[in-house]
């Protein structure tokens, strides 16, 4: 038995994949367009101490197991292929027993992790309170405080980090940002001289957008590094008077009476026990008659809720937190907000998350230059995961409006919908 043999008695063969090793051997069909080669015994320990996504992430991230047939800023053509392998086969005793004969014992002495995972959840809530402020600024800055050079090769000139909105399929990804901004524009009726508070802001996408339109604006963002290129950015706009970009936790905001709140790519981030907090939040400050807008990943169903998976939760979005669109919405209802309007993204995501991978895997080499090539590595296998994910519809993405109601009950909304899309 080869290294490749001991691989493939997890699979039924029908997968189409190639498994190659650094002995030589290789399993699965000759012509498979796509496929993998471990590198290194490292790997095999990798794989062997933490079966599944996690040990194939640490393996691949370290670069101990190398992409055939894919470029690593898009893996997406081997994801989709590699799905084939979540009916896993179970290998017989005697197989076992010769596959630990092939693979050796040194495959299990501990390896450490690559640099770029973070320790379980378990440990880290060892060491602070789950979305406690103090927390909750450590994991923006692992997942933001990346490099803004990074993600500028990444998101493209709008620096936008959330899903646009496309007409079709081949809408570019700027137009899809701008459409995104304008359709949250126009569902939140802003008008000019009104006061918009963007809650997680980023590096500032809306909050120009909404001052271009002459609308006062205040971004607050955990991350400094999207303080600095949004207050540059804002200030080269011109708009400088009517945006002030805050280096500060949403939750230290004193300022009350906003028109309007947005949570742009933010929720995901809240965790769900937060939820009534949060949303209390948008209730206590906005002015009678404000609205709102939530606009962010969910999962397909409202009995679920948990963080992600070992790629997300040790390498990504540490302590973040998804459940279904339904639960969202009866937590707005729940602390006082009418909910007016709801509707699924979830097709824009996958053309947003397909146009950032052609965006690193375009910008590779200055991408690799900037952060390293295990933390390249992490964002191309994170951006095709999504993808993934999208199309298949096990996640989701879905704008919520919703309003404050006016002193006495009832709004003031017009009849009908009042925007396009």
């Amino acid at each position: 038995m080869t290294v490749a043999g001991v691989l493939g008695l997890f699979t039924d063969g029908t997968a189409p994949l190639r498994i190659t090793a650094f002995d030589g051997s290789g399993v699965g069909p000759q012509d498979a367009p796509v496929g993998i080669h471990v590198k290194s015994r490292r790997a095999l320990a990798y794989l062997v101490q933490a079966p599944g996504e996690l040990g194939l992430t640490r393996a691949y991230v370290s670069g101990d197991l190398n992409l055939l047939g894919a470029h690593p800023g898009d893996p997406y053509p081997l994801l989709k292929a590699a799905i084939a392998f979540r009916e896993v086969r179970r290998p017989s005793a005697a197989e076992l027993v010769e596959a630990a004969r092939v693979l050796g014992r040194d495959v299990l002495r501990p390896v450490a992790p690559p640099p770029q995972e973070l320790v379980p959840g378990w440990r880290r809530r060892l060491h602070g309170l789950t979305h406690s402020k103090a927390r909750d600024a450590e994991v923006i800055h692992h997942h933001y405080d990346v490099s803004n050079a990074f993600y500028e090769r990444m998101l493209g000139p709008s620096m936008t980090y959330t899903c646009g909105v496309y007409t079709t399929p081949e809408t570019t990804l700027e137009d899809a940002q701008d459409r995104k901004y304008q359709l949250i524009f126009d569902k939140l009726g802003l008008r000019e001289g009104d006061r918009l508070l963007d809650i997680g802001c980023g590096w500032g996408g809306m909050a120009r957008y909404a001052a271009a339109r002459g609308i006062r604006v205040l971004g607050v963002t955990l991350a400094a590094e999207q303080v600095e290129w949004a207050r540059q950015a804002t200030e080269d706009a011109g708009l400088s008077d009517l945006v002030e970009i805050r280096h500060s936790d949403y939750r230290d905001v004193p300022e009350t009476g906003f028109d309007a709140i947005t949570s742009i790519g933010m929720t995901e981030h809240i965790g769900v026990g937060q939820y009534p907090t949060y949303f209390g939040f948008f209730r206590d400050h906005l002015t009678p008659g404000g609205r709102m807008m939530v606009h962010t990943i969910t999962r397909a169903r409202n009995d679920v809720r948990g963080r992600g998976r070992a790629l997300m939760d040790r390498y990504v979005f540490p302590d973040g937190e998804l459940t279904g669109s339904g639960r969202l919405i009866s937590e707005i209802q729940n602390i006082g907000l009418e909910v007016v309007h709801e509707e699924c993204l979830r097709p824009h995501y996958a053309f947003t998350l397909r146009d950032w991978a052609r965006n690193l895997r375009d910008h590779w080499d200055e991408a690799v230059a900037e952060v390293g090539e295990g933390t390249a590595r992490v964002w191309g296998l994170m951006l095709a995961g999504g993808r993934i994910g999208m199309e298949r519809g096990y996640l989701q993405h879905h704008q919520i409006l919703a309003v404050k109601p006016l002193d006495g009950g009832g709004t003031s909304l017009p009849l009908g919908q009042w925007w396009t899309r």
